[in-house]
C-alpha cells in the first residue's frame, strides 16, 4: 500500500472509512480513536504546563506530555500497519483451497494481521494509565477533556480487541492463539473499568455527585 491513510484530511478519511473499500476498517478506526483520546491527554496537559498553580507538578506534567506524544504518534502509525496488514490477508483467503501451500500462508497472514491490533491495545493501556494521571494531576478546568478521552480510550480498546478475536479463531495455532487471547483478556479486564473510572469521576465531579 503506497498511500498513507493518516496523510488524508479527516474529512477524507472518513469518508474512505465509509466508502466500499476494505481498508481502512475497524481496526484503523480503533487507532484512530485511541490517538484521538491520548491527544486530549495532552491537550490538558499543555494548558496546565507553566501555571503558578500547578507548579509542583510541572515536572510530572511535561513527562506525561513527551510520554503521550509517543503513544499518539505510534497508534497514528498503527492505522497504516493495520491496513497493510490485511493485503496479505486478502490474498490469503484468495488462495484456492486445493492448494497445498493455502494453510501454511493463511495461518502466517492471520498471525500478522494480529499484531497491529494488539499494539495498539498496548498502546491504549498506556494512554489510560496518562489520562488517570493527568486526571489527578492537570487543570481542573480541562477535567472533560480527560472524560471524553477516558471515553474514547475505552471505545478503542474494546474495538481493536475485536480485530484480535476475528483473526485469533481461526488460527490452527491454539498455544499462540491462547496467549495473545489472554493478554488481550488481561488488557480488558485491568484497563476498561480504569477508563470507566476515570471517566465517572469526571462526570461526578461535573454533576456534583
Amino acid at each position: 500500500m503506497e498511500e498513507i491513510l493518516a496523510n488524508r484530511s479527516f474529512e477524507d478519511f472518513v469518508a474512505v472509512l465509509a466508502a466500499k473499500e476494505p481498508v481502512p476498517g475497524g481496526g484503523g478506526a480503533a487507532a484512530l480513536a485511541g490517538a484521538l483520546g491520548v491527544a486530549l491527554c495532552s491537550m490538558v496537559g499543555n494548558y496546565t504546563s507553566g501555571k503558578k498553580t500547578y507548579a509542583a507538578v510541572e515536572e510530572d506534567v511535561q513527562r506525561m506530555l513527551g510520554e503521550a506524544e509517543n503513544v499518539r504518534k505510534r497508534l497514528v502509525q498503527l492505522v497504516q500497519e493495520d491496513a497493510a496488514a490485511f493485503l496479505p490477508l486478502s490474498k490469503a483467503y484468495a488462495i484456492p483451497r486445493d492448494n497445498p501451500e493455502r494453510a501454511v500462508i493463511l495461518e502466517e497472514a492471520t498471525k500478522l494481521a494480529c499484531a497491529a491490533p494488539m499494539q495498539m491495545m498496548r498502546e491504549i493501556c498506556h494512554a489510560i494509565e496518562l489520562l488517570e494521571e493527568m486526571g489527578q494531576k492537570g487543570s481542573k478546568m480541562l477535567a472533560s477533556d480527560v472524560g471524553c478521552g477516558a471515553f474514547l480510550c475505552r471505545a478503542a480498546l474494546e474495538a481493536a480487541s475485536l480485530n484480535v478475536f476475528v483473526n485469533t479463531r481461526t488460527l490452527k495455532d491454539r498455544s499462540y492463539a491462547e496467549l495473545m487471547e489472554q493478554e488481550v483478556d488481561h488488557m480488558l479486564n485491568v484497563f476498561v473499568p480504569r477508563a470507566e473510572a476515570c471517566a465517572k469521576l469526571v462526570m461526578d465531579g461535573i454533576r456534583g455527585r
